[in-house]
């Protein structure tokens, strides 16, 4: 297959570079010392499921010139996915898939707005990882894991090559049942988690060992829940239950991608989570306090690190 990971960050290095590992054609789009890092030297991948490279490999920062392809792997973060979906425009032909990896539950609609609705399916994926330097991702806990899927959750030939790709690249992946709720239970899980943590500066096994906190996080869940269900999404009944005994089984010391950019000055998907969760309550009529009160508090932080405010 032909496929292209847009975004060759700490998600689209991963999962572009094991699929490259175990022969498929990859094209790998970046920017900057990144990208000339990953031509002089190639993408070096460090992991707890075996370092590997890929070199040479195929990069480039001009989307136009790559031609159409099989599948785009869309790993950019939650503020980027318009601007990106401009972008790939050139690389989508009459069968080319189009994968949202995003955190947040927006990415489809988006890519279909410009896009049109044939070629996006709904995906995700699990993973912990980071860049470490310009041409090199680490990483260092949990098993990856990727799903994607017609977004009527239909069978389809091209969700089944690229679900037997990542099988023979020796990532764990899956074609869900029902790719809306899937895409959810990952939000309701990272979205709650990432913003008391972000609130709090504190990772999950604190998080979860505090009573006044456990319960933020159980009230954060609740209000996902809530907005989730008034847009139809058919959660399980246990669904906040089996949430918090995820967050119980982490390692104590685990954060989220958002909390450490917050953290540490950088932009992060506070918009595309967050504030995703206040825009759609309102949308919806479902009230949203905590996690009201979580992207008021944090919008500071994120204006100054994307230099709208200064102090």
């Amino acid at each position: 297959m032909k496929i292209v990971v847009f975004g060759t960050g700490a998600v689209g290095g991963y999962f572009g570079g094991r699929l490259a590992e175990s022969g498929q054609d990859v094209t790998f789009i970046a920017r900057g010392a990144h990208l000339a890092a990953i031509r002089e030297h190639g993408l070096r991948v460090t992991s707890i499921k075996g370092d590997f490279v890929i070199h040479p490999a195929h990069a480039t920062d001009q989307p136009a010139d790559v031609g159409v392809v099989d599948v785009v792997l869309v790993a950019v973060k939650t503020w980027q996915v318009d601007e990106a979906a401009h972008a790939i425009q050139p690389m989508v032909g009459s069968e080319t898939m189009v994968v949202p990896l995003q955190n947040g539950v927006e990415a489809a609609g988006q890519l279909k707005a410009v896009l049109g609705e044939k070629p996006v399916v709904g995906g995700f994926c699990r993973i912990l990882s980071a860049m470490t330097g310009p041409g090199q991702i680490h990483h260092m806990a949990s098993e990856p894991y990727i799903a994607f899927a017609e977004l009527d959750n239909q069978p389809s030939a091209r969700t089944q090559r690229l679900y037997e790709a990542f099988l023979a690249a020796g990532v764990k992946c899956e074609i869900p049942a029902d790719i809306e709720l899937a895409v959810w239970e990952k939000f309701l899980f990272v979205a709650a988690w990432g913003g008391v943590g972000a609130i709090t500066r504190a990772p999950i096994g604190v998080l979860r060992s505090i009573p006044e906190t456990r319960r933020m996080l159980e009230r954060a869940m609740e209000e996902i829940n809530a907005i989730g269900r008034a847009r139809g999404v058919k959660f399980g009944p246990d669904i906040l239950s089996q949430t918090m005994t995820a967050y119980d089984n982490l390692a104590a010391a685990g954060t989220t991608s958002m909390q450490r950019d917050i953290a540490e000055g950088r932009p992060s998907e506070l918009e595309g989570q967050i504030g995703a969760i206040v825009r759609l309550g309102r949308d919806c009529r479902v009230p949203t306090p905590v996690n009201e009160l979580i992207y008021h508090a944090l919008l500071p932080m994120e204006k100054r690190a994307r230099g709208e405010i200064h102090f």
